[in-house]
């Protein structure tokens, strides 16, 4: 790591992985330094199109690259776990893709492993650094709709899915609720905490996983959120954060907001338009590189214990709709 500059590695070549290198030049400081696939000729390919340095035909090769500082995991969710800690074992900062693993025990294993080896871990859940998302919080802190009474979010995805898909694949951990509940539920806690009950339904598809969910949470002294997602039928994928003086409306795709409307009794209707270039990922790349640059182990966006917490809730949830991978 030089004064300024964080170099980055790239393990798990797919889509998101394809969005993420195209925002990381947007990162002041940003060194596109390797990646890392388990067939050299993906990744040989993957670091000329997106201008990384090195390719790496192997993760453990990746991993042992002194000239990288922080590895953004990738993989399909259930392969999280093992290369982080790979990751984690060389020395290497960390940022894994939401889900971070299957599990709270298995997330819990990398928390340790991060404290154990000194490094920095975090959790990509991208919409928290999100700017809309981040002034949305503010105003709800500053009481800007009184006290939060409900939120609605859907998030749901156009099927059919063909069985061997990742989203039907319990190895991959497929189903709606890692893949895409991970973000009704991440507003939810933003703004409420930890709830103090949840229950939940789901269909399943007959590999297992679930793929029309619900979710119902509730907290003291009465607040609830109300919450779907789904992998055979697009919904609005918008959101709604109802309180006492007002409710704050996000678009369709609110876990990637450009703009959301303030409503408040007795006023017009308040548009935040918060625009940015690229995909949205570069947010929290650049908290990543904040933090590393700083010395810090985990953000103060996403820590560890939020993380946990949200593992925790994930399998509260499985558990009901008897999911199990």
């Amino acid at each position: 790591m030089t004064a300024q500059r964080v170099r980055w590695g790239i393990i798990g070549l797919g889509g998101i992985a394809a969005q993420f290198a195209k925002d990381l030049p947007l990162v002041e400081g940003a060194e596109l330094a390797a990646v890392g696939s388990r067939s050299a000729e993906t990744a040989a390919a993957f670091a000329e199109e997106y201008g990384f340095a090195r390719a790496h035909g192997s993760y453990a090769e990746l991993a042992a690259d002194p000239e990288v500082d922080v590895v953004y995991i990738a993989t399909p969710h259930a392969q999280h776990h093992a290369a982080a800690l790979l990751c984690m074992e060389n020395g290497k900062g960390v940022l894994v893709e939401k889900p971070i693993t299957l599990d709270m025990i298995s997330a819990a294993e990398l928390v340790q492993a991060a404290n154990a080896h000194n490094v920095f871990l975090m959790e990509a859940m991208w919409m928290r650094f999100n700017p809309a998302i981040r002034k949305i919080a503010e105003l709800v802190e500053e009481g800007a709709i009184g006290w939060v009474s409900a939120i609605h979010a859907d998030f749901g995805l156009q099927g059919p899915f063909a069985p061997e898909h990742r989203l039907r694949n319990p190895a991959l951990g497929g189903g709606a609720l890692l893949d895409l509940g991970v973000y009704p539920i991440n507003l939810a806690h933003l703004i409420m905490g930890p709830p103090t009950s949840a229950q939940a339904w789901a269909h399943l598809t007959p590999e297992g996983v679930d793929e029309n969910t619900g979710i119902l949470l509730g907290w003291q002294p009465g607040a609830v959120a109300a919450l779907t997602c789904s992998i055979n039928g697009e919904s609005r994928n918008a959101a709604a954060i109802t309180g006492t003086d007002g409710r704050i409306d996000l678009p369709p795709g609110f876990f990637m907001p450009k703009s959301f409307v303030l409503n408040r009794p007795g006023r017009d209707p308040e548009t935040f338009e918060v625009p940015f270039e690229g995909n949205g990922y570069q947010f929290e790349a650049a908290e990543v590189q904040r933090c590393i640059l700083a010395g810090e182990l985990e953000s103060p966006v996403v820590p560890h214990t939020m993380t946990l917490e949200i593992m925790a809730l994930l399998d509260t949830i499985r558990a009901e709709i008897g999911v199990v991978y």
